[in-house]
């Protein structure tokens, strides 16, 4: 009798677990699907928040990359911050930041409130993202995971699917005459449901080994990107003033005083910043630099495209979000058949075959916009857009599974933290290159109203050059990941309890 109350004691504990193991993933997938969204809605918006609040092209600008540049500046100190004070505590702290943040941003009364509230929420985002990938890794097994970064990959696609689709309704209803800013305003009902559900079902961890916070790392390398991408941001509008090239000028110097403080960090007391022993590994080296470029195609391409159709040709949100939904869901089935057919069998070639396909997309797209020039509908545009996605999708999907093929697992997590953080570096770098690339072609003051559908799409057109070149250089640098890249970190952290530690003493 006795044995048989502890057994359906057991089952039914075993039971509650197993609930509250996958409720938690539910929070911390939707958390991360909330900023997904967030980073994809707003650019669809762009226009609309331009005619409401009068703001300049800086400032549009700094709504997008304000975001990203707070977002990549904090994304390392996110993650570390969880490993020593607790996951489940900075992912609740970034949760509630990040539903204030976007309160601010939805009652924004001025250009500057809404940028200072863009610059919070990334703040935000960078406490929040970092513990999601982490909450999954200490709730659930390893023979678990596979299934839950698949579901997690799904979340992915859908956040770039829904982002830009959402952002369009919502401005296009014209909510309760609120126009563009229901596009923060929804994250506040999710943003307390989190909050609440996460404070109850969330397990609480941290990293094994004590840690402290490298604050003189943080200050540097957040200070070197400010000395990089604020000039970038506000040359143009600011007329290109002496101390915005200075200081573009001096920011490697500052990166490089980075470098070598982490250096003197790591023979300090082991607690760097960034692991730059990482950065031995060819294939780590190599795939932080196709992060970094990657993501300034990115930062380039969505901004552009959507001041393109709105601007320049007039489009309404609704129609300019319709016309990416072919993009969207040729990006989620590459990213599906990439990683689960043509990777395994054709290693390194498909990343190169994506950006080859990129290429050809937007080749054929700057065909298209010459030919058929303001005049171009949705339909024609779906062709390079479904090449571009395809092309794309054969990239982010299997890329950080190649960048960590050859990481020693003690450092995957730090090294992962570090592929995100590149990646929106090179976002916020793109953004602010948009200011050279594309508003350098046109001058808003001395534009006939007649003039500005042709003028935005010369800018475009230029643009995507950019892009172009862009996108040569990732294919060459992509020759320096592993041909076959090794199981991922998660199942080669199963398959190495049973088998000998790989040699990776020159790591």
């Amino acid at each position: 009798m006795t044995s048989s109350t502890t057994t359906s004691t057991t089952g039914k504990t075993a039971a509650a677990a197993d609930r509250r193991r996958w409720l938690a993933l539910a929070i911390v997938m939707t958390a991360a699907f909330m900023d997904l969204v967030d980073v994809t809605i707003v650019n669809i918006a762009i226009p609309s928040i331009e005619r409401d609040l009068s703001a300049s092209f800086g400032a549009i600008q700094w709504i997008t990359a304000g975001y990203a540049l707070a977002f990549a500046a904090g994304l390392i100190t996110g993650g570390r911050l969880g490993d020593i004070y607790g996951r489940k505590r900075l992912f609740l702290v970034g949760i509630a930041g990040f539903t204030v943040a976007s309160a601010l941003c939805g009652f924004a009364a001025n250009p500057e409130m809404l940028v200072a509230s863009r610059l919070l929420q990334g703040a935000m985002a960078a406490m929040m993202v970092p513990q999601v990938l982490a909450i999954i890794h200490v709730t659930f097994p390893a023979h678990e995971r596979g299934k839950v970064f698949g579901m997690f990959g799904a979340i992915v696609g859908l956040g770039a699917v829904s982002g830009p689709l959402l952002g369009a309704l919502l401005t296009q209803w014209n909510l309760f005459g609120l126009e563009w800013r229901p596009i923060f305003l929804i994250n506040l009902p999710v943003g307390i449901a989190g909050l609440i559900l996460g404070r109850k079902f969330i397990t609480e961890s941290r990293a094994d080994r004590a840690m402290r916070l490298d604050l003189v790392g943080v200050a540097l390398v957040t200070l070197g990107l400010l000395m990089l991408i604020y000039p970038l941001t506000r040359g143009r509008e600011l007329g290109w003033p002496l101390w915005g090239h200075v200081c573009m000028l001096a920011s490697p110097l500052v990166f490089g005083v980075f470098v070598a403080y982490e250096r003197y960090k790591t023979r300090k007391d082991g607690s760097p910043l960034v692991e730059l022993s990482l950065f031995r590994v060819k294939s780590f080296a190599a795939g932080i630099a196709v992060q970094l470029t990657f993501g300034v195609v990115m930062g380039i391409f969505f901004l552009v495209w959507t001041l393109y159709m709105q601007i320049g040709l007039g489009w309404s949100p609704l129609k300019a979000g319709l016309t990416g939904v072919p993009f969207s869901i040729a990006v989620s089935a590459a990213a599906g058949m990439s990683v689960q057919k043509l990777v395994p069998r054709f290693g390194r070639k498909v990343l190169q075959a994506g950006a080859l396909t990129m290429i050809a997309g937007v080749l054929l797209y700057i065909w298209e916009a010459g030919r058929y020039g303001t005049g171009i509908e949705p339909w024609q545009m779906a062709a390079p857009l479904i090449v571009m996605g395809a092309g794309m999708g054969l990239i982010v999907a299997p890329l950080t599974d190649a960048v960590l093929s050859e990481v020693p697992r003690e450092h995957a997590g730090s090294a992962s933290g570090l592929i995100n953080t590149t990646g929106q570096m090179g976002t916020a770098l793109g953004l602010g290159l948009v200011s050279v690339v594309f508003f350098g072609v046109i001058d808003e003051k001395r534009l006939a109203p007649g003039q500005v559908g042709t003028a935005f799409a010369d800018a475009f057109r230029g643009s995507l050059w950019w892009v172009v070149a862009v996108l040569a250089l990732i294919f060459a640098v992509m020759f320096a990941l592993p041909s076959r890249p090794k199981q991922h970190m998660e199942g080669a952290a199963v398959a190495a309890a049973d088998e000998p530690e790989p040699a990776l003493a020159h790591s």
